[in-house]
């Protein structure tokens, strides 16, 4: 491999000629050989967004020559395109401040810039990359940037679609009537348009407390600097630099009103991340469900058929099994890791910073990603090919004891009971043991047990 020589304040460090980062990049790759868990590639691109933004708001001020300006926009549009993921190698396993991820970024922004303008070393990477900033401002500030895109662009979409997949089953078997379960036991009937219902609001709601956690999200360190104060920045820089990113990405941005919460607290994203585990909760309950219910197929409750995705088997041929239902119910339970991960650094902030940025949002993407593809894997190879198995549904409730419900206002709770124990002990039917009580004629058992009035459509 080629190198070539790069200083930074403690001297001299071989580089790779082939990439664009620096002395302080090279530093930490050497000091952090920690783990594969690289920096999440978004916060990357909410870093240029930023970056960008601040070189704009930083000409506006006059104190960005516009030839370095211009450089530094266009090296922060490549790498929000992607062109230079490969020049970002550091691991989430570094300084707690996310100084040396967003070094990375000032040297890639610096060296390409000065490439574009067609002069060396015209840009610096403190100087004029970081004008106005400090790590702990800009690291939380793409932290924010980055979780509410990815909400927007990646989790939102899949919930919308996998919304829609429940509505449509929903009203497929709205009146296909099955008896309910509570304890694990039989209860009183619904319909399973009813119980999918359910689940339906359940996605309804996880919706709506996902976009008011987001909220938060809006509200951006970026003016605070080194520990709120906003010490070598214009008192106008935040609220320029969240006008500009309001402007290139539409969302509505906002420079914090207290720069000092914003460095040292992460609550928001707690707050957020706890609309995640909320979605991931309710997740693992529909898994859940569904996987009880196509349990079988025949030795076991059987009222809903799954696809048959692949092969559930390497000893028993035929076998299928609930297989999306097991990788949903697994990221839940990554979620909930993750959950109590971010709860914990985010109580670790002292003094004027938290110094567990990089894996607050490390755990919070992560949680993203994993919830967004799990339900677009879970609605598309599993939640749209359920199917009502009516035969077994119908049995199912015919023979529940718990349809003895409907009798408790013609005679009382205490002789329901009484023909309900009859019928389990003896074997009977609900409607033998009903008559063989006396407390009723098979002509009242007829008019009185209706599953179609017990579900109130």
């Amino acid at each position: 491999m080629e190198f070539r020589i790069e200083r930074d304040t403690l001297g001299e460090m071989k580089v790779p000629a082939d990439k664009y980062w620096g002395a302080q990049t090279q530093r930490s790759k050497e000091n952090f050989p920690i783990g594969t868990e690289k920096m999440p590639i978004e916060v990357i691109h909410a870093f240029a967004q930023l970056k960008k933004a601040a070189a704009m708001a930083n000409e506006q001020l006059g104190k960005l020559p516009a030839e370095k300006k211009q450089a530094i926009v266009q090296a922060c549009d490549e790498i929000i395109q992607g062109k230079w993921d490969g020049h970002f190698p550091l691991v989430v396993w570094q300084t707690g401040s996310g100084t040396q991820s967003n070094m990375n970024v000032n040297e890639v922004v610096a060296r390409r810039g000065s490439e574009i303008a067609g002069k060396e070393k015209l840009i610096h990477p403190n100087d004029d990359v970081n004008m106005s900033q400090s790590s702990n401002d800009t690291f939380p500030t793409a932290m924010h940037i980055a979780a509410y895109h990815e909400a927007e662009q990646r989790l939102k979409p899949a919930l919308a679609q996998f919304k829609k997949t429940l509505e449509q089953k929903e009203k497929e078997y709205m009146h296909v009537i099955k008896i309910g379960r509570t304890h694990l036991q039989d209860a009183t009937p619904l319909t399973l348009g009813q119980e999918i219902s359910g689940w339906r609001a359940m996605i309804d709601r996880s919706m709506e407390m996902l976009e008011q956690a987001q909220q938060y999200l809006l509200r951006l360190a970026i003016g605070g600097t080194a520990v709120g104060t906003g010490i070598n920045a214009d008192p106008s820089f935040g609220h320029k630099v969240a006008e500009q990113l309001e402007k290139q990405t539409g969302y509505r941005f906002e420079s914090s009103p207290n720069k000092f919460h914003a460095l040292t607290s992460h609550d928001e994203l707690v707050y957020f991340h706890g609309a995640l585990k909320a979605l991931a909760a309710d997740m693992m309950k529909i898994a859940n469900d569904i996987r009880w219910l196509a349990s079988g197929p025949r030795s076991g409750i059987g009222e809903l058929t799954i696809p048959a995705n692949e092969p559930g088997s390497s000893i028993m041929p035929g076998k299928v099994n609930p297989t999306q239902s097991e990788a949903m119910t697994m990221v839940a339970a990554q979620i909930f890791g993750n959950d109590a991960t971010v709860g914990f650094s985010a109580s670790q902030g002292n003094f004027e910073l938290n110094v567990f940025k990089p894996v607050i949002i490390y755990n919070v993407l992560q949680s993203i990603r994993l919830l967004a593809e799990g339900i677009q894997s879970f609605d598309k190879r599993c939640a749209a090919g359920l199917e009502a198995n009516k035969e077994v549904i119908q049995q199912l409730m015919e023979r529940s004891l718990m349809l003895v419900t409907a009798l408790n206002p013609h005679i009382g709770y205490e002789k329901a009971a009484e023909i309900a124990k009859l019928a389990h002990k003896e074997g009977l039917t609900l409607k033998e043991a009903a008559v063989q009580t006396g407390y009723l004629t098979a002509e009242q058992y007829d008019e009185w047990i209706d599953p179609s009035k017990m579900v109130h459509l």
